[in-house]
């Protein structure tokens, strides 16, 4: 197994893998992955097993303490020294969940968060995943009033240091 940063040309494999794991109401599309990449792919890991891309998480930073809508939309509303690491997917190969794939990317994040002194993370998830974002130490702060992403309704998480 092994973890690294996003690169550009990593573009192809990002956008297959997120429409195997998300509707497409949901699913970034490749133009949004390429504007993602390009704006902060130093805050994309994947995780490949055998050269395969098995899992991968992703968000911008941002000072703004919740997460909206437009911050999917809009890749160059990341700001490098933001307080809070905005989480916007995470995507693991339906024939490799329930391994632990994506909890290793989930914790991967949170200590690079930790490293480069964000005050926390916050994601958006829907009510079946709550309690496993929960596991982590975030925080319910109940259904968001700013994401209705994908004609969805999503409860905002919070794991402040």
């Amino acid at each position: 197994m092994t973890i690294r940063s996003g690169r550009v040309e990593d573009v192809d494999i990002l956008s297959k893998l997120e429409g195997t794991c998300f509707p497409i109401a949901e699913a970034a599309t490749r133009k949004q992955f390429e504007a993602r990449l390009n704006n902060y792919a130093s805050h994309f890991y994947l995780l490949f097993e055998g050269g395969r891309l098995i899992s991968f998480i992703d968000g911008l930073v941002t000072d703004e303490e919740n997460l909206r809508d437009e911050m999917y939309e809009k890749a160059d509303m990341h700001n490098e020294n933001g307080a809070w690491q905005m989480v916007f997917g995470l995507n693991t190969h339906p024939d490799f969940r329930n391994k632990g794939y994506a909890g290793t990317l989930v914790k991967h994040m949170i200590k690079m968060a930790k490293e480069e002194g964000r005050k926390g993370l916050v994601l958006t998830a829907k009510e079946p995943l709550v309690p496993y974002y929960e596991s982590f130490g975030f925080v319910n702060e109940g259904l968001s009033s700013e994401s209705t992403h994908g004609g969805v309704s999503w409860y905002q998480l919070r794991l402040s240091f």
